[in-house]
């Protein structure tokens, strides 16, 4: 899994307008990437709300915030949409951010093990080297442990 003091990996994608979005498009700005397992669940929705409530905070901060998980365009415009999130989703199908940042990994639930996003929070300076990294995102916290750090 991508560390503390880690270079932002280089990465292009499609957002949930399936309009394309560069890791480079973060330079020179604070930011913050957050993995989630899958769009439109429940504690996915908890979080990716919480950032969005706190949206504001988090750009005054000087943050910049992108969503990222394996889901389709189709699938994160809806989950876009449904909830008015201010901030873009990737759709990373093929997984290729994913492995680059090392949150696809063995989970298990209820006895089944699986492999699966596991749910990380990224913080990057406006160089771009990872200043933070939050493993035990609250979903229900999500946007004050961010700014806790700030």
């Amino acid at each position: 899994m991508l560390n503390v003091g880690d270079h932002l990996p280089e990465f292009t994608a499609v957002n949930q307008e399936d309009e394309t979005v560069s890791s480079l498009d973060f330079r020179g700005y604070k930011s913050v990437l957050f993995f989630y397992p899958q769009a439109n669940t429940p504690t996915c929705t908890v979080e990716a709300c919480n950032l969005n409530d706190h949206l504001d905070e988090l750009q005054s901060a000087g943050y910049k915030v992108l969503g990222i998980s394996a889901d389709s365009v189709k699938k994160q415009k809806n989950f876009h949409t449904k909830n008015n999130l201010g901030y873009d989703l990737i759709a990373d199908e093929k997984r290729d951010i994913i492995e680059k940042f090392g949150v696809w990994q063995e989970k298990k639930t209820f006895g089944k093990t699986y492999f699966g996003i596991v749910r990380t929070t990224f913080i990057f300076d406006e160089n771009g080297i990872c200043i933070r990294r939050i493993d035990k995102v609250k979903s229900r916290e999500a946007a004050r442990q961010i700014l806790e750090g700030v």
